[in-house]
């Protein structure tokens, strides 16, 4: 077993099941007995979204865990090893996503399954908050950001596209083009007029 700081470590605990995956827990005390055997870890558990009232919605990352309000002493011999449990912020900002990197954005209550914070941003058309796992792009008019599917592009597409407008945006550029097409067409043909009166 890796060292752990008493308090603070995130670690991989085996799950009774060995086809599920490890559980994955917040170390809040480490406790031994007199003889220093028997070694205990209390715990504050992390949920996956499967495993709360709601269940997984499309929004949430493969790597997503919900900080519990459950507590359990566990034995530390079920302690499979660390991880690391990012903030949201941070977990977007990897270069490369490992084995034992996770993000939590939310805490869980589990006697009611509500959550802290009960509301977050929402991007694109659908309304949904960010998925690390999903690519987005950005309109360049309004800087809001959209699910390729969801404005009738394909991820690949989305990949090679340069510069992205959203459907208001490019409304609103061409009704700005139009208008000043038909404004310069409007003041020739003022010149025109005055030339034909002299």
């Amino acid at each position: 077993m890796r060292s752990l700081r008493p308090t603070g470590d995130s670690v991989l605990m085996r799950a009774p099941d060995s086809s599920k995956a490890p559980y994955v827990a917040k170390v809040e005390a480490i406790e031994a007995d007199r003889r220093g055997a028997h070694v205990k870890v209390r715990v504050r558990w992390y949920y996956r979204p499967e495993e709360s009232i709601g269940g997984r919605r499309r929004f949430h990352g493969a790597k997503e865990l919900f900080l519990s309000d459950h507590f359990d002493v566990q034995s530390a011999d079920t302690i499979e090893g660390k991880c690391i449990v990012h903030s949201f912020k941070n977990y977007t900002r990897l270069d490369t996503v490992g084995n034992d990197d996770f993000f939590c954005r939310f805490e869980y209550k589990s006697a009611t399954g509500s959550f802290v914070p009960d509301r977050i941003a929402v991007f694109c058309k659908c309304e949904m908050p960010y998925n690390p796992d999903d690519l987005m792009i950005q309109c360049e008019g309004c800087s809001d950001w959209y699910h390729p599917p969801c404005v009738d592009m394909t991820v690949e597409e989305a990949k090679k596209v340069e510069h992205f407008f959203c459907q208001s945006c490019s409304s609103a550029k061409e009704k700005k083009r139009d208008g000043s097409q038909g404004g310069s067409e409007e003041s020739e043909l003022k010149v025109e007029l005055k030339r034909r009166k002299r």
